[in-house]
């Protein structure tokens, strides 16, 4: 599914963005795009006012740490990974695949 513009995503940002049911984070670490869930494990609390500093994606409200290639924990309070989605650039479009 279609879902953003590569060149409104600059490096570094965190975009949310609603696709049907799916509330899904884009991000862009400079090496490539990036799809998670937009709900961190600890307490259901949104990610796309996080902050990334690499490949890592900060909850806002805990701090809890994710690797956005994978979705596993970095750092606590979350133990359980977040949900990643392959994402697949073409021309300046960005296409996640959904379940």
């Amino acid at each position: 599914k279609k879902v953003a513009q590569a060149a409104n995503i600059p490096v570094g940002a965190v975009k949310g963005f609603q696709v049907g049911y799916d509330k899904i984070v884009i991000c862009n670490t400079g090496e490539g795009f990036y799809a998670v869930i937009d709900e961190c494990t600890h307490e259901s609390q949104p990610l796309n006012s996080g902050r990334l500093k690499g490949n890592i994606l900060i909850c806002p409200h805990h701090g809890a740490q994710f690797d956005v290639t994978t979705g596993a924990v970095t750092h606590a309070p979350a133990i359980v990974p977040i949900t990643t989605y392959e994402v697949k650039v073409e021309n300046d479009d960005i296409y996640v695949k959904l379940d």
